[in-house]
């Protein structure tokens, strides 16, 4: 199990941890970053323990394979796979980027905080949506719904497309509503011949120093996504998943006491939620990859 502290790795500075990676600056390398997706996984905005094991590496290469399957939608910020042997399989050198300063959401079906908020109002992100829909409906096309980057801590809020327009302006508004859904939608289309659906995503872009867009950290993952098997699908209630769902089910359920209202950290996962938390990520790899991980 790789350890959730910060690593010292030579001819490396730490910059940054958020929730799940770590940044460092590679001295004499202007313009680039090493991205350490580590083992800690979060949840409800709060990071959990213990860690959950090869988690960082099945996301980085994850990742990796899907950016090769994207590839000619939107470059990817890539530079290399060569990296120190105390990260290998888990980290990248990326480009530096300038982040565009708005979580891109894209969903394919009705779930999650979408089905929650579609219940209170109707809308999702402020886009109203058809009366009647049930947990695990799908759209006709798929719908981009961003909300607010947040600090460590704080919960992302909804973004109506006016205010991205407003944060980003009016044309980098409109790419990203539509890379982010052609992101989803082409996931869809390699996913269900491997019998997997993927109900929605979240990805990041940011600008490179020509203005290009570029996308980053991570795509199509367990951690970014929600994976459904496709031959189990049935609107109308929580569909079974190949992804961090799983955790947060377990958090909300009578067995672990917690509360999410009550502010206080969550309780430590049981060892068999862990393994079967690994277990879950590593065969979404595996079924959407074709390899072994």
């Amino acid at each position: 199990m790789t350890s959730d502290a910060v690593l010292e790795i030579p001819g490396f500075t730490h910059v940054y941890s958020g929730k799940v990676r770590d940044l460092y600056e590679p001295e004499g390398r202007d313009g680039q970053l090493l991205l350490v997706a580590s083992d800690r996984i979060s949840a409800f905005d709060f990071i959990l323990d213990p860690p959950i094991p090869d988690k960082g590496a099945v996301l980085t290469q994850l990742s990796l394979w899907w950016f090769e399957q994207l590839a000619d939608l939107v470059p990817n910020h890539v530079v290399s796979v060569d990296v120190p042997e105390v990260v290998a399989g888990r980290a990248v050198l990326v480009q530096k980027l300038d982040m565009v300063p708005v979580e891109c959401v894209a969903r394919a079906y009705l779930t999650g905080g979408g089905l929650r908020e579609y219940a209170a109002d109707g809308t999702v992100s402020g886009l109203s949506l058809p009366e009647g829909l049930r947990d695990g409906d799908k759209f006709d096309v798929p719908i981009f719904t961003a909300s607010t980057k947040a600090p460590m801590g704080e919960h992302d809020q909804p973004m109506p497309f006016e205010a991205v327009e407003i944060e980003v302006g009016t044309v980098l508004a409109g790419t990203l509503r539509d890379l982010t859904t052609r992101i989803l939608a082409r996931g869809n289309e390699i996913a269900a011949e491997r019998g997997i659906l993927i109900a929605d995503t979240k990805v990041e872009f940011g600008l490179d120093a020509d203005g290009t867009l570029v996308l980053a950290d991570e795509v199509l993952t367990p951690d970014s996504s929600r994976f459904w098997p496709a031959d189990q699908w049935e609107p109308g209630h929580t569909q079974p998943s190949f992804d961090k769902e799983f955790v947060r089910e377990w958090l909300l359920s009578d067995e672990s006491g917690w509360s999410k209202s009550s502010g206080i950290a969550p309780p430590v996962l049981p060892a068999e939620v862990v393994e079967r938390t690994r277990a879950k990520y590593v065969e979404a790899y595996e079924r959407l990859t074709g390899q072994t991980f």
